[in-house]
């Protein structure tokens, strides 16, 4: 998936109807049937998560969309996702800058206390390491501790709650665990993990994403896929499915609360306008529709899950400034409608 400017995906473009075919050619995709036992519920991940929350995340740069301060994001958005951390010079360390310039003047202290405002509004706000042009590797120990360590400074520094994984050029799902539970055992009770993998990322449970999101699910807050920038993938009942409709996002959500998550760690990631993402945007509606389908079996197009999942956790949206540059279309529509679930 690709954020504009410094976000998401080359990939998804690239394979299209190809992966799906040879996904289903090499039976690398999971069937319905034969799903893992349900994981433990995720709520005492983050206590200050609603049950169903929409995450947006806060562009730290100026690529067309409004620029904003943390204060001007809407209330409907439960968690809101900093993007993004920097890769430093030491292997698996990240590091924050605040884009005061190209943000009218934004001061760190301002932000600082725009975070802690939201916490204090029952919100959660997270840094996002990775983004299109974001490379971090974490493949040994060092470089696992290195960016537990890292992370663990920024969140003191700033009061982030936690932090999301964004990451899309790859991860090894043995250190990118160790860190992630590393980290949380640093921060403690409340600690809030996101992740925004992109469709290829999500197809298989074999695959390392996957594994990672399973791997560490009793710290997991909500894996947000993207399911934008992607070419045609395959669902959970081994059909391929193209994007850009409601069947690409239940069909392919289906692997995930199939596939060893809970219905509560499951949200679903669109843009938040046609202006978000280079392809697979869709309108608040067909989001609400999925949303629908999920959880209570209404609104699915030929699509139909076996079952419905009403504790799925809810939506995310890439940006909350391209969201404002619509006049907040989407979280006007998709916000009310997910804590309404």
């Amino acid at each position: 998936m690709t954020h504009s400017h410094r976000r998401r995906g080359r990939l998804g473009t690239l394979i299209g109807g190809f992966t799906a075919t040879a996904l289903a050619a090499t039976g690398l995709f999971l069937a319905t049937s034969g799903s893992a036992d349900a994981a433990p519920t995720a709520q005492s991940a983050a206590a200050s998560v609603p049950a169903h929350a929409v995450t947006g995340y806060w562009q730290n740069f100026d690529n067309g969309a409004s620029v904003q301060k943390l204060s001007d994001v809407p209330s409907d958005y439960d968690i809101i996702a900093v993007a993004f951390a920097d890769a430093t010079t030491t292997p698996g360390g990240v590091d924050f800058t605040l884009d005061s310039a190209g943000l009218g003047g934004y001061t760190e202290d301002a932000f600082k206390a725009d975070i802690k405002a939201k916490q204090d509004a029952g919100k959660s706000v997270v840094i996002s390491v990775g983004g299109q042009n974001g490379t971090v590797s974490i493949n040994d120990s060092a470089s696992a501790t290195n960016f537990a360590d890292s992370l663990y400074s920024l969140m003191q520094e700033y009061g982030f709650d936690g932090v999301d994984i964004d990451l899309e050029n790859g991860l090894n799902s043995t250190y990118m665990s160790q860190a992630l539970e590393s980290l949380a055992a640093k921060a403690g009770s409340g600690f809030v993990l996101t992740m925004a993998p992109q469709t290829i990322d999500m197809q298989s449970t074999s695959g390392e994403y996957f594994k990672t999101a399973l791997a560490v699910k009793d710290i997991l807050t909500v894996v947000n896929m993207q399911y934008y920038n992607s070419g045609s993938m395959l669902g959970c009942d081994g059909k391929v499915y193209s994007q850009g409709t409601v069947d690409f996002l239940t069909a392919l959500a289906c692997i995930q609360l199939e596939g060893g998550l809970d219905p509560s760690q499951v949200g679903i990631g669109t843009p938040a306008s046609t202006s978000a993402a280079g392809s697979g945007y869709v309108a608040p509606s067909v989001v609400n529709d999925a949303l629908d389908c999920l959880a209570k079996g209404t609104g699915c197009g030929s699509f139909k899950p076996s079952k419905t999942y009403p504790g799925l956790r809810g939506a995310m949206t890439w940006s909350t400034n391209w969201d404002a540059t619509a006049g907040n279309a989407w979280s006007s529509a998709v916000g009310p409608h997910v804590h309404g679930l």
